[in-house]
Order: structure tokens, then C-alpha cells, then sequence
């Protein structure tokens, strides 16, 4: 994978302590950390509202000491600012092409040396859906590797960690599981969310 703002030496240590100050000024709490058995791991990031969530999410990955890549439309990567977007942990995707997404994600993340969290929204927009996507799911099963459940609660400013799920194949089963997590969490713009 590239190299990214938390694998730069220096500039990572500068904006974890950046980080760590304009979360707590802000009113935030980062709460959860990763377990050792998903350095490698695919983390769901919901509720997905609003633009804010990218810096927020970048702070609290500083904070959780997380190494980090996310999905993005490809428009965020257009000039001039897609070396900005990779180096921010950015991976483009192109949802008007019909492509391989889910084995290439798998295969990076195998062929990772270290720890590397995948960050995809399954509700893949930041408008409001009915039907979350199953990609990030999909994943971490031909990854062989378990997906964190990572939110972001603007209500009650928090954010972090949940539990560790390991897929058991049964995909509408633990989607229900894992959308019974995410129901109680707020996004920025509350009515865009539903994990129903």
C-alpha cells in the first residue's frame, strides 16, 4: 500500500498530539482500542452523513494509533488534490465501473506487511439509503479477517472502537447483529442514517 499521513514519521507524532487536543477542546471521547488479533481488519465506518466525517475519522484513527486507508469517490481524487487524498489514506473508487473492488481490497490487505485497517461506509454515500452495501462484509470474509465496528455518535460526541465481529458466513444473520449495534448512534445529519 502507499504511504500515508500515519506512516510518516514525524508528521504522524505531531497530528496525534494535534488530534488528541482538538478532540478533547471539541468535547470528544475516543473510546475502544484495536485488539492485537485485528491489526489486519476491515472497519465499518457508520453513521456516514456528512464531509465532516473524514477529518473526525482521520483524528480519532491518530488517537486510536490506527494505520488506516479508506474508500472514496473518485471525484475526491480528481486534480489537484488526489496526492492529497492518498496521502490522507485515500484508495479511489470509481462506482460507474464494474470492477473487482472486493477481491483487490482482500488481496491488499493480505499481502499487507503490518497493520493495515480498511475503513469502507457501508452505506457507501453520505445521503441517506435504505439498504446498506455488503462490500466491507465481503472483505473480510475472502481477507480471512475480522471487521471492527467503528462509529461516530455526534450526538453524544463520541467515538471509537466497538466490538470485534467475525463474520460466520450467514451474511443476513450478521448483518442484522451488526446493524442492531450501529441503530442507537447519530450521525451529523441524523435523519441521512438508518441501520434498520
Amino acid at each position: 500500500m502507499h504511504r500515508t499521513i500515519f506512516s510518516t514519521p514525524i508528521v504522524n507524532t505531531l497530528l496525534r498530539g494535534f488530534s488528541l487536543a482538538y478532540l478533547k477542546l471539541a468535547g470528544w471521547k475516543v473510546l475502544g482500542s484495536l485488539p492485537e488479533e485485528a491489526q489486519k481488519s476491515v472497519l465499518i465506518a457508520a453513521p456516514h452523513t456528512s464531509n465532516w466525517d473524514l477529518p473526525y475519522t482521520l483524528m480519532v484513527a491518530f488517537v486510536l494509533r490506527l494505520n488506516i486507508y479508506w474508500m472514496g469517490k473518485a471525484s475526491l481524487f480528481s486534480f489537484p488534490f488526489g496526492p492529497l487524498m492518498r496521502w490522507l489514506g485515500g484508495i479511489a473508487v470509481d462506482r460507474s465501473k464494474s470492477n473487482n473492488l472486493v477481491a483487490a481490497s482482500a488481496q491488499a490487505l493480505q499481502n499487507a506487511c503490518g497493520a493495515l485497517q480498511l475503513v469502507v461506509p457501508p452505506e457507501g454515500t453520505r445521503s441517506k439509503v435504505h439498504y446498506w452495501k455488503t462490500g466491507f462484509y465481503h472483505i473480510a470474509v475472502a481477507a480471512q479477517v475480522p471487521i471492527m465496528m467503528a462509529y461516530m455518535d455526534y450526538e453524544r460526541k463520541i467515538s471509537g472502537l466497538g466490538p470485534m465481529f467475525l463474520p460466520s458466513g450467514d451474511l443476513e444473520a450478521d448483518m442484522l447483529t451488526i446493524k442492531a449495534f450501529y441503530a442507537p448512534f447519530k450521525g451529523k445529519n441524523a435523519a441521512q442514517f438508518e441501520a434498520g
